[in-house]
């Protein structure tokens, strides 16, 4: 029988990333009961959303990514802030980065950003009816462009893997079967 958990031993402060606090875990391999010293990422649970105008396209950003000094078209997103709900975050998001807003919202759920070493959660949204009623409010370090794909032109874009955020194809997935033949 595996057990559900291993055992937490002792956690370490390693650093303050800006987004992210770095630490090491301690814990015991219940399989072998050594222990071992793993690095995890905190970090506030973010939130995208696959914004939908009244036409029945999808609202997607193209913006440049540090990580992998490249663009990348992804749905809009980001952190959620403390002390604001998850909702609010997302809301609060979309106008930042596009202007839009919506009066529907609705919950697609959420997965663990990278279970591997981190320990926060992306939440997804779908947002329907979409408009334009804000200036953009870009944070320092970001700039995006955004732009609306009809559905087949979104499923053709993730066939050609022109869709590389992995948070943006799992709220696609979630809302579209992408990858129907």
């Amino acid at each position: 029988m595996i057990p559900t958990k291993w055992e937490l031993l002792k956690t370490e402060f390693i650093a303050d990333l800006k987004i992210f606090q770095a630490r090491f875990d301690y814990l015991r391999n219940p399989h072998t009961q050594k222990e071992i010293k793993v690095t995890v990422l905190d970090a506030n649970d973010a939130a995208n959303v696959v914004a939908i105008n009244p036409e029945g396209k999808i609202l997607m950003v193209r913006q440049f990514r540090f990580g992998t000094q490249e663009y990348s078209l992804e749905v809009p997103g980001g952190f959620v802030e403390e002390q604001e709900s998850t909702i609010d975050g997302i809301k609060r998001e979309l106008i930042e980065e596009t202007g839009h807003t919506s009066e529907q919202w609705k919950s697609l759920g959420s997965i663990y950003s990278n279970p591997v070493y981190q320990s926060a959660k992306i939440h997804h949204f779908v947002a329907l009816d979409v408009v334009l009623t804000e200036p953009t409010r870009f944070d320092d370090e970001e700039h995006l462009e955004v732009e609306f794909l009809s559905v087949a032109e979104l499923k053709e874009a993730a066939k050609n893997n022109l869709i590389t955020h992995p948070h943006t194809i799992s709220a696609l997935c979630r809302l579209y079967n992408l990858f129907e033949v």
